[in-house]
């Protein structure tokens, strides 16, 4: 591993970096020195890494896709920027002249040792702007520091719904990024109702944001080479279409049943949560929606809307444009 220069910012708690000064405006947007493939496995050598593919183990190895990235992040010189799973450091080396501050949210500790001497290498000036933190990136409650408002990841492929939306629960000052996803989940995320990639993924990230497709990511770009490709999805967060952490909770219970069995009408589908097909169809009349419907043909607003109505007796709350239901 190379050594940091005499310079380098000491480890800070847990192993993070203390920020130091930080360069000032003139020094945030040098071009960083990018990881080319041969980098990237100069340094998996280094650290004894052999690809965990159960970590989603695929680091991008191409810097124009690192630039994209960034670009299509439009980051702003203040931002305090999440990054989950920076692996090597491709794209933490692009996102450091970008911004104010990366938070560096690692779970192979070899990884996370290693990361704060790639970036003093390669990017001595901005070295200061790196936080690295040892964890599960689902089990983050908080991190050090002033809170990050912007989301910029490359997400396991196995890992990225879950990660995104526990990160869209526990950091509300997280208010818009870009993760680069498999390209299916992509397709879900963004899908709205009525698409066929529209389900469970999409409707629970509109609770928190709108979501859009940013590009295709092609498979050649990562090391290893993965079986599928990637996509790019940017989002922006918006207020919820009800309030309060409890009416979350019931409208993603109605949407897990609606779509256990997405080919059933909600009558059907929906009986056991509700405690029968009738006591379903019931709670489905009182929220508005035709019990002949199906999971698929509803937007987030009506399954808050069936939450409450289960809940509060009626739409208390909720707010939002309908969709139409035959």
């Amino acid at each position: 591993m190379p050594e940091a220069p005499d310079d380098a910012v000491p480890p800070g708690p847990g192993g993070g970096r203390r920020p130091a000064e930080l360069p000032g405006p003139a020094d945030v947007r040098r071009p960083a020195e990018l990881l080319g493939p041969a980098d990237v496995r100069r340094l998996a050598r280094q650290a004894g890494l052999r690809p965990s593919k159960r970590l989603g183990q695929n680091f991008v190895v191409d810097a124009n896709t690192v630039r994209r990235i960034v670009r299509t992040a439009a980051l702003r010189d203040d931002d305090v920027v999440l990054e989950v799973g920076p692996g090597l450091g491709s794209l933490t080396l692009g996102l450091l002249p970008a911004c104010t501050r990366v938070v560096a949210v690692e779970i192979d500790p070899a990884l996370a040792a290693m990361l704060p001497a790639t970036v003093a290498e390669r990017s001595p000036g901005l070295a200061g702007r790196l936080e690295v933190l040892l964890a599960d990136a689902r089990e983050l409650r908080e991190v050090p520091g002033p809170p990050p408002g912007v989301l910029v990841a490359n997400l396991p492929y196995n890992l990225a719904v879950p990660i995104l939306l526990t990160l869209f629960e526990r950091f509300e000052s997280v208010h818009r990024g870009l993760v680069m996803v498999q390209a299916e989940v992509a397709d879900r995320l963004t899908a709205g109702p009525g698409e066929p990639a529209y389900g469970v993924p999409s409707v629970k990230a509109a609770w928190y944001a709108e979501l859009r497709r940013a590009g295709p990511v092609p498979r050649a770009v990562f090391w290893p080479v993965p079986n599928v490709d990637s996509g790019l999805v940017t989002f922006t967060r918006r207020d919820p279409p009800a309030p309060g952490p409890e009416i979350r909770r019931h409208t993603f219970a109605v949407v897990d049943a609606a779509f256990a069995q997405r080919r059933k009408t909600l009558r059907s589908a929906l009986s056991g949560w509700a405690g029968s097909a009738d006591a379903a169809a019931g709670l489905l009349r009182r929220a508005g929606i035709d019990p002949g419907a199906r999971g698929e043909q509803l937007s987030v607003v009506r399954f808050a809307e069936l939450a409450a109505a289960r809940t509060a007796g009626g739409r208390t709350g909720v707010e939002g444009p309908e969709v139409a239901i035959p």
